[in-house]
């Protein structure tokens, strides 16, 4: 088995990352296939000479971001990757759009570089302050706008994020395609927007939004944070499997 690795470079990479690191790395090479068990706390633990406990978070978390299964007194097993298809219809909405037969087209508001406050340090699980990249697109579907996307990126998944023509492609195309997904987390709510967010979809005083906000990992980290608001009456998620 591959020894741990001690370049210089991963030095300031802490350890539960760095175990994270070598079973995606070995999942995506294909060494593990899905199902197969991987190798025991106990033996990551010697591997990589840490101890059981930091093995123990690397795991829980890739379980939490359905990458690995595990199975109390059996094991630790890679997972079935059934998420990536059904999210992916979820939160592309331009895709969504052309489906209905429809015209998609989106406005740019915003694309800047950001100083993380502290809930966005926590959601991006970052310890020390940073910059991150912010968009704010205004989606239309036949020209009536259906979704304000207010979405941060992690510069070190998507560097050239600020360069883009958010006009011909949508962020979450262009995230698809140079950070690859990895996990997600998401979730739904009923919320009032606030002024900017009901001007821009045209909405009347009192209206509520239905609000998806969803944070995505790629390359072992955090890679976007995103709230997606659509006004309620003008918008329903829909799903099957």
């Amino acid at each position: 088995m591959p020894s741990p690795i001690r370049a210089t470079s991963q030095a300031a990479v802490p350890a539960f990352q760095r175990i994270k690191d070598y079973v995606l790395q070995q999942i995506h090479s294909g060494t593990w296939q899905e199902g197969d068990a991987i190798p025991s706390e106990a033996a990551l633990a010697r591997q990589f000479e840490v101890a059981r406990m930091t093995v123990n978070r690397a795991l829980r978390e890739l379980s939490d971001e359905q990458t690995l299964t595990r199975v109390q007194g059996s094991g630790t097993f890679v997972a079935q990757q059934k998420y990536q298809s059904t999210l992916v219809q979820l939160r592309n909405i331009a895709d969504e759009i052309a489906a209905r037969g429809h015209r998609h087209r989106g406005e740019l508001q915003k694309l800047e570089r950001s100083r993380a406050d502290a809930a966005l340090l926590r959601q991006f699980e970052l310890s020390t302050a940073q910059t991150l990249f912010h968009s704010v697109v205004v989606h239309f579907e036949n020209d009536v706008p259906i979704q304000v996307e207010d979405r941060y990126v992690n510069p070190a998944v998507a560097p050239d994020y600020l360069t883009q023509d958010f006009a011909s492609q949508t962020p979450n195309a262009y995230l698809t395609r140079v950070a690859p997904l990895q996990g997600v987390q998401f979730s739904i709510e009923a919320s009032m927007p606030g002024t900017e967010v009901a001007e821009l979809l045209h909405m009347e005083t009192g209206e509520p939004c239905l609000v998806l906000r969803r944070a995505t990992r790629s390359q072992g980290q955090v890679a976007s944070v995103s709230a997606l608001w659509h006004p309620a009456t003008r918008y329903k998620f829909t799903g099957s499997f």
